[in-house]
């Protein structure tokens, strides 16, 4: 027998040594609800160990994620006033650019902040744009996510990242930014979103479930692998800086495909129901959460993600898991 395999899995030493998959904590990123008011820390029952913050409570929790290593973080405004054009979702003195700003004072360059950019959570009716006879508006909406990128930019965002899915987006993004002296702040491009059940919890915590019908007229089709290409290759020309999949766990095929043809950096989400399945089955007895989440995130860098959007990540640190 010439060949044995195991003669490089005998011992860890050697297992470590030729490991074709790392993971470290420059990697990822985690995400936060932010909601207006002080001393706020609410948890959130569908996302185990998640909660809402205050800004002020938000400043003291990054602050602890921050000493384990946790410095990069994706901001979700929670509460503010809704309305049928979802003008508060630009407003400069709303509740993400004030976090933005507060945590920029708080720790200057040693956090990198991404912000989602998507209305859902302020329009009346919870869809990710303009709504007229019960069908999202696309250049309409890309009008407010362009001011809504504008707001977060001038408060201090290093990276936005929109989740909207509409057509044109990211090079009218990208346009009002460069025109606005905003040129260093990077887009990292929801590329390919898919119309999903896994969002369940999320829609939960950012009070952004449709009232009426779906988002499938314009969130894509997870039966169509090849459109999602084409979906990740115009916003590559459009001028993303990093091309996002979600969600993660049911598309590493996507994740693949898409690493085999572009040379940006790739990233995922592990979004909210892939999260609160692992949590439920864990606190029931029924997994070794430990064992479950780091073989999902070596499948996610495996699969081509260098950059991991993810609830898991604080546990890993505060755990050690990482």
């Amino acid at each position: 027998m010439i060949y044995r395999q195991r003669r490089l899995r005998k011992n860890p030493i050697v297992r470590e040594m030729v490991a074709e998959t790392h993971l470290s904590k420059d990697m990822f990123i985690y995400p936060y609800f932010i909601v207006p008011g002080n001393q706020i820390k609410h948890a959130l029952p569908s996302l185990p160990g998640i909660h809402h913050f205050s800004i002020d409570k938000l400043i003291e929790d990054v602050a602890i994620g921050l000493k384990l290593g946790v410095n990069k973080i994706m901001l979700f405004g929670v509460g503010e006033e809704k309305s049928a054009d979802a003008h508060t979702a630009y407003d400069r003195h709303g509740l993400v650019p004030k976090a933005i700003r507060a945590l920029r004072e708080a720790f200057g360059e040693d956090l990198y902040i991404v912000t989602d950019v998507c209305v859902c959570s302020y329009t009346t009716h919870g869809h990710c744009g303009i709504l007229e006879h019960d069908y999202v508006q696309n250049d309409a909406t890309i009008d407010v996510l362009t001011k809504m990128s504008l707001a977060h930019a001038e408060a201090g965002a290093d990276m936005l990242a929109p989740s909207d899915m509409m057509d044109g987006r990211i090079s009218a993004i990208r346009k009002a930014l460069d025109e606005n002296n905003q040129v260093n702040v990077a887009i990292m491009s929801h590329a390919t979103k898919f119309a999903s059940s896994y969002y369940g919890p999320f829609r939960e915590a950012a009070d952004c479930a449709p009232s009426k019908g779906d988002r499938k007229a314009y969130q894509m089709d997870f039966r169509n692998p090849n459109e999602a290409l084409r979906e990740a290759f115009l916003d590559e020309q459009e001028g993303a800086d990093v091309l996002m999949i979600k969600p993660a766990l049911a598309y590493l095929d996507v994740i693949s495909r898409i690493k085999d043809e572009t040379t940006l950096p790739l990233a995922c989400y592990n979004v909210s129901g892939e999260f609160a399945m692992v949590k439920a089955a864990a606190q029931n007895g029924w997994i070794d959460e430990q064992k479950i989440v780091m073989e999902t995130m070596y499948a996610f860098a495996r699969a081509g993600a260098r950059i991991i959007t993810t609830y898991h990540i604080r546990d890993m640190v505060e755990q050690q898991w990482i």
